[in-house]
């Protein structure tokens, strides 16, 4: 098909124009002064697909922010809480990330997608803080680990299948996408080491102790990667991940107002502990595991905005990969670099006991994730049997963690 066909049948133009100007010509005085409007409206499709927070049923997805709280309010019982605080906080995340993305459109390469990964992450933090002021420890991990398999596994996995349908190979930043794909390694040894380390203390004392402060120091290590990354990312390497855009995007919301949008969105958000506070319930009614619940249903809320997104331009053909690339290996680089070891700290800081020590089926599971990745990824070609292989492997992940038994995370301080 010819570019120019595509582009005609994916931008619908309709336009109204109504002239408008002011003519001050020379006049007797007490004459009339004639007056010529003009105004030149155009809409676009695409304007639809960026504007989506429009769409119908986001609108309705935002009836279920009152209707959590009243479930709360009236208890209802922890299933209905959960479910309808899960639906509310899915709308709240789209117009978060759209506001984000508002904004990035005022910074350049790299600076603005850096802003968008970083900010797309500030539902999770979130979700996440709550839970762990609660002690949902074991959630707070499987969120951690859940959000980056989801990134790395169904997002790219759409993109390449969907990609690989309409051309046999598509290329993409093979520079970019490998430097992430390293610093994944990277996150990964963190989290297999002290599962290492754990094993091999046979005191409790040494255990508890040892395990908690080894998880401080790596937590603090890990921060000054993320630094040095982004250091790497926006001044010394920032030609490596510059990406080509088709067209200079502008942004469509006033500075003040999408400041005004991430603000009430992010108080919004802060109801999310009646969510948290359900979810005892929902494992004790349905026998599902914590762990299912934090790896794979909350994050589908934490990443609804990127699922929409990368579903929205499958459906309409217009995959870009490395948009998507920078986008999914980026916001799982920044939960684990950033937001991993700050919740550590927070721990910390709190008296919570998170560590870095995951159950050791959940760090396979993260290494077989990232290690495919790296592997998929590193000749810098995409074709749709490659994203049919991140697809299955994120499926066979979900039926292991709905099957995965309760295992209560024993507590590492005697007296708690």
């Amino acid at each position: 098909m010819n570019p120019e066909s595509k582009s005609n049948s994916t931008n619908l133009s309709i336009k109204t124009e109504y002239t408008s100007s002011i003519s001050t010509k020379l006049s007797p005085p007490g004459s009339p002064i004639s007056y010529t409007h003009s105004l030149n409206f155009s809409y676009r499709t695409s304007d639809l697909h960026n504007f989506y927070i429009l769409t119908p049923w986001i609108a309705l997805l935002l009836v279920f922010i009152p209707l959590g709280y009243v479930a709360y309010a009236n208890h209802w019982g922890g299933t209905w809480i959960f479910v309808l605080n899960f639906l509310a906080i899915i709308p709240l995340a789209i117009l978060f990330e759209y506001a984000t993305d508002d904004i990035s459109l005022r910074f350049g390469q790299p600076a603005g997608d850096l802003l968008v990964v970083t900010f797309s992450n500030t539902v999770e933090i979130i979700i996440s803080t709550t839970a762990l002021k609660v002690g949902q420890i074991q959630v707070v991990q499987a969120s951690i680990l859940g959000s980056i398999i989801l990134n790395l596994l169904l997002v790219l996995g759409i993109s390449f299948t969907r990609g690989g349908i309409s051309s046999k190979t598509q290329k993409f930043n093979q520079i970019a996408a490998q430097t992430n794909s390293n610093l994944m390694a990277l996150a990964c040894i963190a989290l297999i080491i002290p599962a290492a380390f754990a094993s091999s203390l046979k005191t409790p004392d040494d255990y508890n102790e040892k395990l908690l402060y080894f998880s401080y120091g790596t937590a603090i290590v890990l921060l000054i990667i993320y630094v040095l990354y982004l250091v790497f990312q926006l001044k010394t390497h920032s030609h490596i991940f510059q990406r080509g855009r088709k067209e200079i995007e502008k942004p469509k919301l006033p500075l003040v107002i999408s400041l005004i949008l991430l603000t009430t969105v992010t108080i919004a958000v802060a109801f999310s502990e009646f969510l948290v506070g359900s979810i005892e319930e929902v494992v004790d009614t349905f026998g599902i595991s914590r762990t299912f619940i934090g790896l794979i249903i909350l994050p589908i809320v934490n990443k609804s905005s990127h699922l929409l997104h990368t579903l929205s331009a499958a459906a309409e053909d217009e995959i870009d990969l490395d948009f998507t690339i920078s986008l999914a290996a980026g916001s799982s680089m920044h939960i684990a670099f950033f937001v991993s070891p700050l919740l550590v700290i927070l721990g910390w800081i709190t008296g919570k006991e998170m560590t870095l020590f995951f159950q050791v089926f959940e760090t396979i599971i993260l290494f077989i994730s990232v290690m495919m990745t790296n592997y998929l990824v590193q000749n810098g070609e995409s074709n749709w049997l490659k994203g049919a292989l991140f697809l299955a492997t994120y499926i066979i992940v979900a039926i292991a963690f709905f099957f995965y038994p309760n295992i209560p995370i024993k507590p590492l301080r005697k007296n708690t």
